[in-house]
């Protein structure tokens, strides 16, 4: 019962409920302190992770503390601080009750959170069921917008057919192991010949459930409305932390319980990847709405993350963690400047509304056109390395035609993300776009220089992110 284990989800637990008794109690509309509280709690769970190094169990076995779970929640609490910076301009505008979204925004990070240090099949369910209630509310927390209560409902509809797949999934692997906790189901595999009927739908039900979180493609319906109909900084937070914490949960069961059985399940992701990044890539290419052209690329993006898993070696799950770690900059980045897409306080969103931007706000255009190149795999910026460490992964264990389909779609994803280069710089606008705020030219510059400077900071990052993939396969 070591509870020390779980303080930075016991700090934004406690932060979350203090941001909805404060903001219940307020008769004025006050974001200071709801974001003070945010941003305290934030950096002390950050602090946490940072400075300390124990491993262990703690809850009885319910929870799981190793360097793979601390970098990937690092990632997460990243994420959530990002989108609420980029959320105070938008907030402010569109006049939504700030705390509430704070308050929604810290819970939904505790529940990805538990995902990621989940070590039992219930703190699985329990943490994606606390992240998922959170997303469907905020999703639609733009009352006076009718796409944004569509996505909402169309989310919540289709998040909750996922989540009784997934729970009857572990239904039946309770069923037919008779055991809840990774390592019990583990040792139950390697003990009997799971091959009956009852096991292998538990399983294909649970990757099913975990597929949905991530839009892997045939699972990804809902990603394209509810991008469009959410607000652009829950678009930004939906993008990024669950799907990191949805990939830690995949990496965590993949290599761990269902490790030994890797011969059943890699065809089958195999077939999820190379689906998700050839119809993420190929639908990218007739939208016209830019938040559902970023939707479909990042079910391609996704794909490629699934690469390293693919791949089922400590090397696969390194790539996987450098191109999520990469992808956080350059789609935070892209998403910034989407939000400030506004004509005289008007939000718009179709990608011509970018033309001309090169002459009326030339530092902006330069940032989407790194990000644009980085989403492409163009080095040296990071989006490339992300690419290049999960295709050398699968080409380490010889799967050529995963790698070359993968390489052959970058290839046509690079259409659509020059598409829009080529209209900022090159088209001319009717109509310029309002002038940016500070939080956006913040948010945009900074990952700009994070996408552009990668390369520097690369050897570190491999360095720390080999660690945390060793301790997921308990390697010295």
């Amino acid at each position: 019962m070591n509870w020390t284990l779980a303080i930075p989800e016991i700090v934004l637990t406690i932060g979350g409920l203090i941001i909805l008794l404060v903001g219940a109690m307020q008769k004025k509309k006050n974001s200071f302190f709801s974001s003070a509280i945010f941003l305290t709690a934030i950096f002390i769970a950050a602090g946490f992770l940072t400075l300390t190094n124990v491993n262990g169990l703690a809850y009885y076995g319910l929870f799981v503390n190793d360097e793979f779970s601390r970098y990937m929640k690092l990632l997460i609490l990243i994420a959530g601080l990002l989108t609420i910076i980029l959320s105070l301009d938008f907030n402010k505008k569109n006049k939504t009750t700030y705390f509430e979204f704070i308050a929604l925004i810290t819970f939904s990070t505790v529940g990805a959170m538990i995902m990621v240090s989940s070590n039992n099949l219930m703190s699985l369910y329990l943490g994606l069921e606390l992240s998922s209630l959170s997303l469907y509310i905020l999703c639609a927390i733009d009352r006076n917008n009718l796409l944004s209560a569509e996505s909402g409902i169309k989310y919540f509809i289709l998040g909750s057919i996922a989540s009784a797949i997934l729970l009857y999934g572990i239904s039946m692997l309770y069923g037919s192991t008779g055991a809840m906790e990774y390592d019990n189901i583990h040792k139950a595999i390697v003990s009997t010949n799971y091959t009956n009927m009852e096991f292998v739908i538990g399983l294909v039900f649970v990757l099913v459930g975990i597929c949905f979180k991530i839009s892997a493609v045939p699972f990804h319906m809902w990603t394209p409305d509810v991008y469009q109909g959410a607000p652009t900084p829950v678009t930004t937070f939906l993008s990024t932390s669950p799907k990191f914490a949805a990939f830690a949960l995949f990496l965590r069961l993949m290599s761990g319980p269902f490790g030994s059985l890797s011969y059943q399940w890699q065809f089958l992701i195999e077939v999820i990847t190379l689906l998700s990044i050839v119809i993420g890539s190929v639908g990218a290419v007739s939208q016209t709405n830019i938040k559902r052209m970023m939707a479909y690329s990042s079910i391609a993006h996704m794909g490629y993350a699934m690469v390293g898993l693919a791949a089922g070696t400590t090397n696969g799950v390194l790539g996987t963690i450098i191109y999520l770690t990469t992808y956080l900059f350059m789609n935070v980045g892209t998403f910034s400047i989407i939000t400030s897409m506004t004509k005289k306080g008007k939000i718009v969103e179709n990608i011509h509304d970018l033309a001309g931007l090169g002459k009326s706000d030339p530092g902006i255009a330069v940032a989407m056109a790194i990000f644009m190149f980085s989403m492409a795999g163009v080095p040296p910026l990071a989006g490339f390395f992300g690419k290049f460490m999960v295709f050398w992964a699968v080409i380490q264990v010889h799967l050529y035609v995963l790698a070359t389909v993968g390489i052959v779609a970058s290839v046509i994803s690079a259409f659509f993300y020059l598409r829009v280069v080529k209209i900022i710089f090159m088209d001319k606008a009717s109509e310029c776009l309002d002038h940016r705020s500070l939080s956006i030219s913040f948010m945009s510059f900074g990952m700009g220089t994070l996408t552009v400077i990668f390369i520097i900071f690369m050897g570190p990052m491999v360095h720390v992110g080999k660690v945390a993939a060793q301790s997921l396969f308990n390697l010295s």
